[in-house]
């Protein structure tokens, strides 16, 4: 019997042990399982127009007659396990929220990422054909075939960015590259140089000319900062980068010559320096605009200029740029997984409405021809014809702002092409400890300078280039500080 009581309490303990091992085992591996799994897949979408159609980007329209190098949607998907974000940057000038709001609407449907979470942005070439509307503040109630052409391509690519997901490394970093950088809005010394198609004289000139003894001084910053988003495999293979550079266009094209310009050029070399040119998935680079409104690479004191040929210029600017940018690459920290977060807010503002002075002053300027398209119009036309199409349009227009969280970095997004010093603002204001603005994101309404600059006037500042309110980069600056701040307090948990 004691036998038998010993081999029941033995039995009985090995029971136990084994009920241990089998509960035990099993729970460990479940909660290895359910840890999250940060993934980034990215892909490219041609959206080249046909030839014949309208290059914008300087006064007079003109068609396309060649194809320089393809247009592109680069598009980057982020996934915390939580969280799906989408971040696309299009080869365009400037594209009209109803596009980007027909893309995030497909996105939606084929995918569930929510529009809140997908930031759709124009690099702002000035060598693609336009997918802008008769007027910035006019809301687009039919699509042209291009425009919808770009939504899909715009869809087609966050779809195939998906589809690519897999396990990935995040880091990001900054560095400085300000020897392509002026501020383009000069005081000037002579009276002349400063009269606007309004009648009256500005306190400041937009591209002035270059060595000009009758400049003064720059009329705002500048912002040497590249920042940027590195993605790579778990074994080290390079998904995508996404950098951010407040630069406008360079230029520097044939007439008629599609291009994606310095933007392109980026992508472009940012591959070929991580080695990256042939693998698959294909890796993709991406240059998103930073707050460039009133800055370009021009050196207006420098006597003299190097000539250069077409392309020459751009190429340089993005090989300076990607160079920097894989040289700072070296020091960054990756992280096997970081927090994804997304604030969207519409924002309504007034719209700028001509004044009795302006409608008289314009009254008595002849009415322009539009049929020849070759014709070279004054820039008193050409406002003319602006400020006709403003009487028409909306008293108020509503904006979308948003705001991207990334681990400890902030994205924000707004639709115009936004003063440098605004940018410098927001990265001080911001709670991230790392913070950068792309423009044109989510819409295409102008250019948005500061109350302080509207006083100073020039090109950025007219009616007709810019469209809203005075005091709108103020309100801007305080909803999109709001949704950086509710995104900071959030914990970030895994």
């Amino acid at each position: 019997m004691r036998i038998s009581g010993l081999y029941r309490r033995i039995s009985a303990r090995l029971l136990m042990i084994s009920l241990v091992c089998v509960l035990g085992g099993p729970s460990q591996v479940s909660a290895e399982e359910s840890k999250p799994v940060f993934r980034a897949g990215a892909a490219t979408s041609n959206i080249t127009p046909p030839l014949g159609e309208l290059i914008v980007g300087g006064w007079r329209p003109i068609p396309a007659t060649n194809v320089h190098d393809e247009l592109h949607a680069r598009c980057l998907v982020l996934d915390d396990g939580k969280n799906q974000l989408a971040i696309v940057l299009c080869d365009n000038v400037g594209i009209p929220v109803e596009v980007y709001d027909l893309a995030k609407r497909q996105v939606y449907e084929a995918t569930g990422i929510p529009a809140s979470h997908v930031l759709t942005a124009a690099t702002h070439t000035h060598s693609a054909t336009t997918a802008r509307g008769p007027l910035k503040t006019l809301p687009e109630t039919e699509l042209t075939e291009y425009q919808k052409f770009v939504a899909h391509r715009i869809s087609d690519g966050i779809r195939r960015a998906q589809a690519q997901l897999e396990p990935a490394r995040i880091g990001w970093g900054s560095i400085e590259e300000p020897s392509e950088l002026f501020n383009r809005r000069w005081f000037v010394n002579d009276a002349s140089l400063l009269k606007n198609p309004f009648g009256g004289i500005d306190r400041v000139r937009m591209n002035p000319p270059r060595g000009s003894a009758q400049l003064d001084r720059p009329a705002g910053p500048t912002d040497p900062e590249i920042s940027f988003i590195s993605l790579q495999s778990m074994e080290g293979r390079p998904i995508a980068l996404l950098a951010n550079y407040s630069l406008h266009y360079v230029g520097g094209v044939r007439s008629g010559d599609v291009s994606a310009d310095y933007f392109g050029y980026f992508a472009k070399f940012i591959g070929e320096k991580f080695g990256a040119s042939d693998q698959s998935p294909p890796f993709v680079g991406i240059l998103s605009n930073g707050t460039s409104g009133d800055v370009n690479n021009i050196n207006f004191p420098a006597k003299t200029t190097k000539k250069y040929q077409p392309y020459e210029k751009m190429q340089e600017v993005a090989e300076k740029v990607a160079s920097r940018v894989f040289e700072a690459h070296q020091t960054i920290e990756f992280h096997d997984w970081v927090p994804l977060a997304a604030e969207q807010s519409n924002l309504t503002l007034k719209t700028r409405q001509p004044t009795p002075e302006m409608l008289a002053h314009f009254a008595k300027v002849p009415v322009s021809d539009d049929s020849d398209p070759t014709r070279r119009r004054s820039r008193e036309e050409i406002y003319a014809d602006r400020i006709a199409k403003i009487q028409k349009s909306p008293k108020q227009v509503q904006i979308q702002l948003q705001s991207f969280r990334i681990g400890d970095l902030g994205i924000a997004a707004i639709p115009f092409e936004v003063f440098t010093e605004t940018g410098l603002e927001i990265k001080d204001l911001s709670p991230f400890d790392s913070t950068f603005t792309i423009e044109l994101a989510n819409g295409s309404y102008g250019y948005l300078p500061t109350p302080e600059q509207h006083r100073l006037g020039g090109y950025e500042t007219w009616l007709g280039s810019n469209y809203v309110e005075k005091e709108s980069t103020t309100k801007i600056v305080a909803r999109l500080l709001e949704m950086f701040n509710k995104l900071h307090q959030e914990s970030p948990s895994e």
